[in-house]
C-alpha cells in the first residue's frame, strides 16, 4: 500500500448538512386533509397526500367522509406532495394485471393535469403489496410505494417501492418514537422518522389533539429536513450520483441540485455541476 494513501470518513448529508429528515403519508383526500394540512402548514411540517382521482363524486355516509373537489387539490396541497393511491382505491394485489397498471397510470394521468407535474409516488390501497404490483409499478413510471407496516424506526428503506413507515398516527409508541427520534444526536447515520394515517380518522375517532400536540413537539428543530416523500427519493438519487475521486481530494456532482456531505466531520456542500475541492 502506498505511503500517500489517505482514508477520509465521508457520509451523505441531508440537505443543509442534516442527518434526520421527517415526512408524512395520508390517504384518501378526504374532506379533513384541510384542516390537517392547516396543522402542518402552521408547524413547517411537510408530506405527501395520497388521492383517488375516480372517486371524487361518490356518495357519503358521515360529513368527514366526503371528497375534497379535485377542483381544490393545487391550492390545498401547496408545499405539499400530491402522489397516487390508484383511481378507485381496489385491494390491487388480487387484481388482473391489466387493470391494476389502469388503475394507476389513470390516476397518475389525471393527478398530473391538475398539479401540473410529474407524479410519481404512491400508497398502496389497503396496504396490498407484492411482487406483481411492485413491477407493475415500475412500468407505470411510479418511483416508491408506501405500505402500512409499522417499523418502529427511524432507518432507510432497502427498497423504496416497499417503504415501510415508523408507525401510524394512533400507535400508542407515537410520542414515545417521537421523543427518540428527536434525541437522536448521533450524526454517523441518516435518520427517517415517517408518519402516515388518514386524516378522517381524527375526525372520526375525536382526536385531533395526536397531530397538533405531535406538530408541535417536533417542528422548527435544527437537525431535520422536513420533507416529502418524493423529495427524499430524489434527495438521495442524486447523492448516489456523486462521484469522490479516489484520493478523496475532490468530488464531482453532476446532478442540478445541490448534495450535501460531511467530509472529515466537516459539512461541505457540492452545487449542482460542480467540482468541490474536499
Amino acid at each position: 500500500m502506498s505511503a500517500s494513501v489517505r482514508f477520509r470518513n465521508i457520509y451523505t448529508q441531508f440537505p443543509g448538512g442534516k442527518h434526520k429528515v421527517l415526512t408524512l403519508s395520508y390517504d384518501d383526500g378526504k374532506i379533513p386533509d384541510r384542516r390537517l394540512v392547516s396543522i402542518l402548514n402552521e408547524h413547517g411540517i411537510r408530506g405527501t397526500f395520497n388521492l383517488n382521482s375516480g372517486l371524487e363524486n361518490n356518495s357519503f355516509d358521515v360529513a368527514y367522509n366526503e371528497r375534497i373537489p379535485m377542483a381544490e387539490f393545487t391550492d390545498l396541497y401547496k408545499g405539499h406532495e400530491v402522489a397516487c393511491h390508484t383511481a378507485t382505491h381496489p385491494t390491487i394485489a388480487r387484481t388482473p394485471r391489466e387493470q391494476m397498471i389502469l388503475q394507476v397510470i389513470e390516476d397518475r394521468r389525471a393527478l398530473e393535469r391538475i398539479m401540473g407535474y410529474t407524479v410519481r409516488g404512491l400508497a398502496y390501497p389497503n396496504g396490498s403489496v407484492d411482487d406483481n404490483v411492485v413491477d407493475a409499478l415500475k412500468a407505470c413510471g411510479i418511483r416508491y410505494g408506501r405500505t402500512v407496516n409499522s417499523t418502529h424506526g427511524f432507518g432507510m428503506p432497502g427498497d423504496f417501492l416497499r417503504w415501510d413507515p415508523t408507525c401510524h398516527h394512533a400507535d400508542p409508541a407515537l410520542f414515545d418514537l417521537a421523543d427518540q427520534f428527536i434525541d437522536n444526536h448521533k450524526t454517523q447515520y441518516l435518520y427517517m422518522f415517517y408518519l402516515w394515517g388518514h386524516s378522517y380518522e381524527f375526525e372520526r375517532d375525536n382526536n385531533w389533539n395526536i397531530i397538533e400536540k405531535f406538530s408541535k413537539k417536533i417542528e422548527n428543530k435544527s437537525d431535520i429536513w422536513y420533507a416529502t416523500n418524493i423529495e427524499i427519493v430524489d434527495y438521495l438519487d442524486a447523492a448516489s450520483r456523486v462521484q469522490v475521486s479516489v484520493d478523496a481530494d475532490f468530488a464531482y456532482n453532476p446532478n442540478s441540485q445541490s448534495v450535501w456531505i460531511e467530509v472529515d466531520k466537516k459539512t461541505i456542500e457540492l452545487k449542482g455541476g460542480e467540482t468541490t475541492e474536499l
